[in-house]
């Protein structure tokens, strides 16, 4: 079934419990924070890499090598310099990538701001002092959740979408987390996301690492 955001959505809550040891186990069992509000979680077919499997394949570090001069900071939110620009540079890419309506900047301002957003840090991607890229994301001792990035698409920086992937998984492996989710698996589209060694998927009931069986199913 459809979600209220859209997407393959198994089951829904709104969780009043903020735990840590909660949000796990719910992360656990598929569900992903959403934007729809506060404490609001989908179960999906969510994709994780376990990072105790995850190590550099000779493409990933090519990828890197192409955005080596990119560098990455991680930026506690609520945000505490918010720069509207942000936001212009998010509404740019949803709207020219997925279409008008796809994700307002309002939105985007909301969850960098708003103490009642479900996301917790800002991934931020620069070269030199032009910013370049950024995700909003869910973190915590177990988990980094990769959850909505955009970057500049007028300057065509080669790799750049991928390379800012790599980097915060690279990060989450440094930081001693445990998982990196990337979302779900929608479409075809998500098949990028199976490069990572330590690639998983939830089925619904299990995690699974059979990469063929999920192209089947997309």
């Amino acid at each position: 079934m459809l979600g209220m955001d859209g997407y393959l959505s198994w089951d829904e809550k709104t969780i009043t419990d903020f735990s840590e040891q909660n949000i796990n186990a719910l992360y656990e069992r598929g569900f992903v924070f959403t934007r729809l509000g506060k404490g609001q979680m989908t179960q999906t077919r969510s994709v994780r890499i376990d990072l105790d499997k995850f190590e550099l394949s000779s493409e990933n570090r090519r990828i890197l090598r192409k955005v080596e001069n990119v560098k990455m900071i991680a930026i506690d939110l609520p945000h505490p310099n918010y720069d509207w620009r942000i936001h212009k540079l998010g509404f740019d890419f949803y709207t020219q990538k997925f279409g008008a309506g796809t994700f307002s900047a309002n939105k985007i301002k909301e969850l960098l701001t708003s103490k009642e957003s479900n996301s917790n840090l800002l991934l931020e991607y620069s070269i030199e002092n032009n910013k370049v890229g950024y995700c909003i994301a869910y973190q915590n001792n177990d988990w980094l959740h990769y959850g909505y990035p955009f970057y500049d698409l007028v300057n065509e920086i080669p790799n750049l979408g991928i390379g800012m992937m790599t980097k915060a998984i690279v990060w989450a492996k440094e930081n001693n987390k445990k998982y990196v989710c990337l979302g779900s698996a929608q479409n075809p589209a998500a098949v990028y996301k199976t490069q990572f060694k330590g690639f998983e998927w939830f089925d619904g009931e299990r995690w699974r690492d059979d990469i063929d069986e999920l192209k089947k199913i997309l």
